[in-house]
């Protein structure tokens, strides 16, 4: 994929405009219709079509994040219809009407970016954003969206869209957060009176709720399912840092079942670890850069005396005969996280140790 965005105009005016976007909205490739041609687009690197666009949408659909039209709504819902397979793949689509007065934010409003996008290219054009997604015109929590930006996940998109319904609907909703990021209200109000915020599970006992918005890095029991996923998402924030030490040409598959059995044993999904920490003796090692790149995480490195700075109850004269430093897990785990804790102080297998430790997020 060259560039995120493509622009498509099928009018004189609408040629205008994508010219004008392409100098001022980065990302975006041009494509207009050849009977318009100026001579300059080989050089500016625009592209042109004969015939119907509906010919190049399926080519587009696949190859761009989000497509730009400067063509009747009417048009682009009759042509586009025949390629949405998902609102998880399918790319944004935002229409704009030929005197770029409005800017329409036409699919995937949330997964896809579209009305972030219906924002700013509205920006550039001077034009007006419309956007009817629900919770957006609300101003309140978009349950398909909600922590993307800091980067948490969610579990399972099965009851989205009836907790959805939920939140728009001003239903009672239960919102546990028990880790992550504190900041994810981004409107100047307050958070809606029918969404109740609470730290743990064990305080929603007396909140009769339609619908709850978890967010965890605890693998949920039985109860703890059938009571608040019934109904319910389950975000993942990064919130789980992992000290690891090993033995030098310890393979990726070693460490990546021992990380894999010792957080089901903890409970704690394997969707929350943010990074590994370990010392800087193993800033090349193998098997420790392939399984941060399975699993996207970073590997952080820290000097034996930056180690050395965390006092632990059970320093290792070995370990320091080795390595300089009287622990590597431990240690790296508390540095890397900010905590002053391990929710597991180390766990020695094989080849490897591993230690757990939750980042203590500002309220």
């Amino acid at each position: 994929m060259s560039n995120p965005y493509a622009t498509v105009a099928i009018t004189k005016h609408g040629v205008e405009m994508v010219r004008n976007m392409a100098g001022q909205f980065p990302g975006t490739d041009v494509f207009y219709m050849t009977k318009f041609a100026r001579g300059d687009e080989q050089q500016l690197g625009y592209n042109m079509f004969e015939g119907s666009v509906k010919l190049i949408l399926p080519d587009l659909f696949k190859r761009y994040n989000g497509i730009i039209l400067f063509i009747s709504l009417g048009a682009v819902v009759r042509m586009i219809a025949p390629l949405l397979v998902d609102k998880k793949v399918d790319p944004a689509v935002l229409v704009i009407d030929d005197r770029g007065e409005h800017v329409i934010s036409v699919l995937s409003g949330h997964l896809g970016g579209a009305n972030e996008l219906t924002r700013q290219v509205a920006e550039v054009l001077g034009a007006r954003p419309v956007i009817t997604t629900a919770s957006d015109v609300q101003g309140t929590i978009p349950v398909d969206l909600f922590g993307r930006e800091l980067g948490w996940t969610i579990d399972s998109f099965d009851k989205a869209t009836p907790v959805s319904a939920a939140v728009v609907n001003e239903e009672p909703v239960a919102l546990i957060q028990e880790t992550g990021e504190r900041n994810w209200w981004k409107y100047d109000k307050p958070v809606p009176d029918h969404i109740r915020t609470f730290h743990s599970m064990a305080e929603t006992e007396s909140f009769a709720f339609n619908a709850a918005l978890v967010i965890s890095d605890r693998l949920l029991t039985d109860e703890e399912q059938q009571r608040f996923m019934s109904n319910g998402v389950l975000y993942r924030p990064k919130s789980l840092v992992l000290g690891m030490g090993c033995n030098r040409g310890t393979s990726l598959e070693e460490l990546e079942q021992e990380v894999l059995a010792t957080l089901a044993e903890q409970s704690l999904s394997v969707k929350s670890v943010r990074n590994i920490a370990t010392i800087d003796l193993k800033k090349d090692e193998e098997g420790l850069l392939a399984l941060c790149q399975k699993y996207g995480w970073e590997l952080v490195t820290y000097s034996p005396a930056e180690l050395n700075t965390v006092t632990l109850p059970n320093p290792s004269e070995t370990v320091f005969k080795y390595t300089g430093a009287y622990g590597v897990s431990e240690p790296a785990a508390l540095l890397s996280s900010g905590a002053d804790h391990w929710l597991l102080e180390k766990k020695k297998s094989g080849n490897l140790t591993i230690s757990i430790a939750r980042i203590p997020f500002k309220p």
